[in-house]
């Protein structure tokens, strides 16, 4: 992604530099960012063919892993923001280990796969 931004901000000051005239220089930049955007559209609907053959799959280990990282990320973000606030309030001698602050991204790509998930099932592809 991020070498993607850089050779379309390099495809854009070269642009600049090559067309005078605006209204070409804004086609030449839209059919660019029209690249851009076909690629990453083709490269979502390539994972979400994906997702939907590993959903359809009847064995938990292909189709069940990402229930199980949910729980697991549901796990820890109940510890680290719930439990052990208590711990440590109700006994401020012991240490209880915090877990990363990284949770609220790990909940947020969570979420984003769990919005594909829930698109699954309402299309009936998902195991039930």
């Amino acid at each position: 992604m991020i070498l993607v931004d850089a050779l379309l901000g390099i495809g854009g000051k070269l642009i600049d530099k090559l067309i005078p005239d605006p209204a070409a220089r804004d086609a030449a930049r839209f059919e660019l960012l029209k690249l851009q955007q076909n690629g990453e559209l083709a490269a979502m609907l390539a994972q979400t063919e994906i997702n939907k053959v590993e959903a359809a799959n009847t064995s938990v280990f292909v189709s069940g892993w990402r229930p199980a990282i949910g729980w697991v990320c549901a796990l820890a973000m109940g510890y680290q923001y719930l439990l052990r606030p208590f711990l440590v309030a109700f006994n401020p001698v012991l240490a209880f280990p915090g877990l990363d602050d990284n949770l609220w991204q790990l909940l947020a790509g969570m979420l984003g796969l769990g919005g594909l998930r829930t698109f699954e099932k309402v299309n009936g592809v998902a195991s039930k």
